[in-house]
């Protein structure tokens, strides 16, 4: 079974969709359980897929509740692998109190959060991660910041990198600019992710600011932030270069209509939007943050966390173009590093391997 507090947008979440109808696909039993049953863009599109029993404890996220809900799912599984906080904690103490022997298994999706770089509950943090049997990090970076801040033990900790569905996306078919109100002779940047404190459209925004009027950017996705941001493009006068689409379901199709993807974000375990516009052979531009450079290195390219000038420059660089053949070319083949296929088969060995013991 996969908890994860709900399937709301997010990496996460993508991988959840992705890589439960492949593993089920090679004859594994896998459902799923959310905290916040939310029926979402993701949760109908895993649930049209029919592959999959989808579990809910109710809608909300910060409900002690969900900690003896959780207990009585324990005796049907072999696995049960976590996603997110405050799932992760909340599954570790419904093992404490169950005195269940169930194998949990975690997966880090970033490079640090708020308790981990709080000495306060730096102690808690160590207690939790202690109740999974394996850890998996979706970079190097991730493990890395697991030992030298938690000081866990690195036997337990695997690198498996996320993966994406190179397949679909190849075969997504690019949205049609007209459409939506663009011409060929405009340049179209895109941004997919959450609107919330980790990425940092802000930067993104500015930039646009500096760059000639034929730049457009279009902003997937939706968040707390939403309004921040528009603010922040009224305040710069950008009310006709910038389009909020909010959450699609036509990502690929979006990527592929654009220019140039970037992905700004003050940090990441890994960074899938920017994988998947690699895969989608657009010139990806990223922030210099751990996890995130990785993935995009050699590959795409890379500007300094929050300095907008850099990221006009590496934008204004792919007006050359053969600069932009070039780069788009190293992206895609970066991309197929992180086929899912390679992901789901680390995965199933990692379950196969703790079955045993």
């Amino acid at each position: 079974m996969q908890i994860i507090d709900s399937l709301h947008v997010g990496g996460a979440e993508k991988l959840i969709v992705d890589t439960i109808p492949l593993m089920v696909k090679k004859g594994n039993t896998v459902n799923v359980l959310l905290l916040n049953g939310e029926h979402t863009a993701f949760y109908n599109e895993l649930s049209s897929k029919n592959c999959c029993k989808i579990y809910s404890l109710g809608r909300s996220y910060y409900n002690p509740i969900y900690i003896f809900k959780i207990i009585k799912y324990f005796r049907d599984y072999d696995i049960i692998h976590v996603h997110l906080f405050p799932a992760q904690y909340y599954t570790v103490i419904a093992k404490i109190l169950s005195f269940s022997k169930i194998k949990l298994i975690f997966t880090e999706h970033n490079t640090g959060n708020s308790r981990m770089d709080n000495p306060r509950f730096r102690s808690l943090e160590r207690f939790i991660y202690k109740g999974f049997s394996k850890i998996v990090c979706i970079t190097q970076e991730v493990k890395n910041s697991l030992i030298n801040k938690l000081k866990l033990n690195k036997d337990k900790l695997f690198v498996i990198n996320n993966g994406i569905n190179i397949q679909e996306i190849s075969n997504a078919i690019p949205e049609n600019r007209i459409n939506f109100g663009y011409s060929e002779c405009e340049k179209l940047l895109i941004m997919v992710a959450g609107f919330r404190e980790q990425k940092d459209q802000d930067t993104v925004i500015k930039s646009l600011s500096m760059l000639p009027s034929n730049y457009k950017l279009i902003l997937v996705g939706d968040g707390i932030r939403r309004e921040n941001l528009q603010s922040l493009v009224q305040e710069l006068n950008l009310q006709n270069r910038v389009n909020f689409l909010g959450i699609r379901t036509d990502v690929y199709r979006l990527i592929k209509m654009s220019d140039i993807a970037i992905l700004s974000s003050h940090w990441e375990g890994f960074g899938l939007a920017a994988a998947e516009a690699m895969a989608c052979g657009k010139p990806t531009i990223a922030s210099n943050v751990g996890g995130l450079a990785q993935v995009v290195n050699n590959g795409g390219l890379l500007f300094e966390k929050g300095n907008s000038t850099d990221l006009k420059r590496q934008i204004i660089s792919l007006e050359d173009i053969n600069h932009y053949k070039l780069i788009s070319n190293k992206c895609y083949e970066k991309s197929l590093e992180y086929d899912v296929t390679n992901m789901v088969n680390s995965l199933l060995d990692l379950y196969q391997s703790e079955c045993k013991k």
